[in-house]
Formats: C-alpha cells, structure tokens, sequence
C-alpha cells in the first residue's frame, strides 16, 4: 500500500495532508525514516507516526462539529491553544478535521478517520458546495452583491461565481448568506473585503447537503448514511 493511503487509512489525514507528514519527515517504517512520496509499505510492516505506532483503523467515524471561535482546526499545535480535538475526547478512536476553519470562524467542520473520505471532500474537482452567513460591516449593495455573484480578486486570483442572498439589512450592518465552492485561505472574509464589506462575524452553515441546524456550538452529532453517501456523490 502506497505511503499516503496507508496514513489516510490509520486515520491520521487526508491523502493529501498525508504527503506533507512524509515530506516533513514525521513517517518510519520497521524504524527507518520515510520520505519518498511512492513509498510502498510492506505487508506487516511498523509503522510510526511521530513515534506512534500507527494501524488501519477498524470502525470509520463521520461526524459533524459546530466549532465555537478560538478553537484550532488542527490535530495540534505548537502554541497549545484549544485545538477542534478538544471538544471530541470522548471519541475513542483517532479523528482529524476534513479541511479548516479559521480560529475567529465558528460553525459546521466534519471530522473523520476516513482518509479516503476527506480527500474526496477537499478535492477541489469535486465541488463540494459549501454555506457561510456573514456579518459585514455598513451597506451590502446590489452593486457588491453582483461583484461577488461574478467573481473577485482576492490577491492575485479570481474566485468562482458565489451564490449570494442579503439576509438582513441594519442601519450599520448587513447579514448575507454565500455559498461556495473554493477552499482558499480565508477566502469569504478576502471576498467581502475586496467589494468594500469588513466581516465581523462568520460562520459556516452547511457543507454539501449537511447543515448546522439546531447543533450546539461545541457540540457534534454522528453524520447519517444519507449525508455521508451524498458528500461522496453516490447519491
């Protein structure tokens, strides 16, 4: 089994965030640092993972975390802050986020052990639509409404066109619902900048056809077989 398949399926991270622990250097296998992307791990091989012994995990785990701010979406972190971890310790086996949220967003992050899973959900060929409400600062126009509904530059790169519906207008500030289906680096905050609209508060909603609803901040619930099957498009 290929290096990063074998992470994915020991539920560490996604392929993709697989391939950065090897090129870190944090793979041995049978004692021997791995560094080689195409690694093929023999059957019955050790294998650690930052000095863990790390195995394919038996039982798969979905579920759906409704993340308050200034929580980590990491496994964890050099400054020990607050990390997503911290609000699934009851969860015995071993979990990661698919994707980010920022430490000043809140809302819906999915956590998993199926690696396979999160890179199907984090490809960017997928689609993967996902749902924020935000509080931006003063007036959201028609005039910003059909920038962001075209696409905008948000520093040396044009975004995809958004789904965009005012939810509230305030005299000092406005409530406005986005969907997308980009995952760059606080992306809807750079895009409400980039029309002239400070956000003050974020929070993502849904992500495909899985929804916050009434879960609790700090909160999770197990994801269905039908929410599960459809985030992997065997609908």
């Amino acid at each position: 089994m290929r290096i990063n398949k074998y992470i994915a399926v020991c539920g560490i991270a996604s392929r993709r965030k697989a391939d950065e622990i090897v090129k870190r250097g944090d793979i041995k296998v049978d004692g021997l640092r791995i560094t080689e992307l195409g690694f093929d791990v023999p059957d019955g091989s050790t294998v650690t993972y930052q000095g863990r012994i790390i195995k394919p995990e038996g039982r798969k785990v979905y579920v759906a975390l409704n993340k308050p701010k200034g929580f980590i979406t990491t496994t964890q972190d050099e400054k020990d802050r607050l990390t997503v971890l911290d609000l699934v310790k009851d969860i015995d086996e071993r979990v990661f986020p698919v994707g980010r949220l920022d430490e000043d967003t809140s809302g819906l992050l999915i956590l998993t052990n199926d690696g396979e899973f999160a890179n199907k959900l984090m490809h960017p060929k997928n689609h993967v639509q996902k749902t924020y409400r935000a509080k931006v600062l003063g007036d959201f126009t028609r005039k910003r409404e059909a920038l962001l509904r075209k696409g905008v530059d948000i520093g040396g790169y044009i975004t995809k066109p958004a789904e965009v519906n005012l939810i509230k207008q305030a005299p000092k500030y406005s409530i406005v619902e986005i969907k997308i289906s980009e995952g760059k680096n606080r992306q809807v905050r750079k895009m409400f900048s980039a029309v002239g609209n400070k956000v003050m508060e974020l929070e993502r909603t849904a992500i495909g056809d899985v929804y916050l609803g009434g879960l609790k901040q700090g909160h999770y619930r197990k994801l269905t077989r039908q929410e599960i099957d459809r985030l992997q498009g065997e609908n």
